[in-house]
């Protein structure tokens, strides 16, 4: 572990592609990662651990089944374990989340936007 700083605005320039998260940080199991989001995800869970949202910069929605919320820069929310919910973005929105090391991004949905191994930026 380094005591390097992390510039969150440059480590969000290096992300080109969207619903990607990378890597930026690593607290005791935890990661730390950044992703660049527009359009609809696909609805999942957590069964094992809750996920915090941050907008960095933009509006994103977190829709479950009985409600959507909607999340502007400097907002965050964490979806508890087991919590159905699908993110979506009109326009492109910077987020950060944070989640246990190894937590798949599609959770139990699996399907093509499944990201097996993350990228440390």
């Amino acid at each position: 572990m380094t005591l390097d700083k992390i510039n969150i605005v440059e480590k969000m320039g290096l992300i080109e592609e969207q619903w990607s998260p990378k890597i930026i940080a690593q607290m005791n199991d935890y990661h730390v990662k950044l992703a660049k989001i527009q359009g609809e995800f696909v609805w999942h869970s957590h069964a094992e651990t809750d996920e915090i949202f941050y907008v960095v910069v933009g509006e994103m929605g977190i829709a479950f089944r009985d409600r959507d919320v909607i999340l502007a820069t400097g907002d965050m929310i964490v979806v508890p374990k087991g919590v159905e919910h699908k993110p979506f973005a009109r326009q492109e929105c910077q987020i950060m989340l944070v989640e246990p090391a190894g937590t798949i991004n599609t959770g139990d949905a699996g399907g093509e936007r499944t990201i097996e191994t993350l990228e440390w930026i």
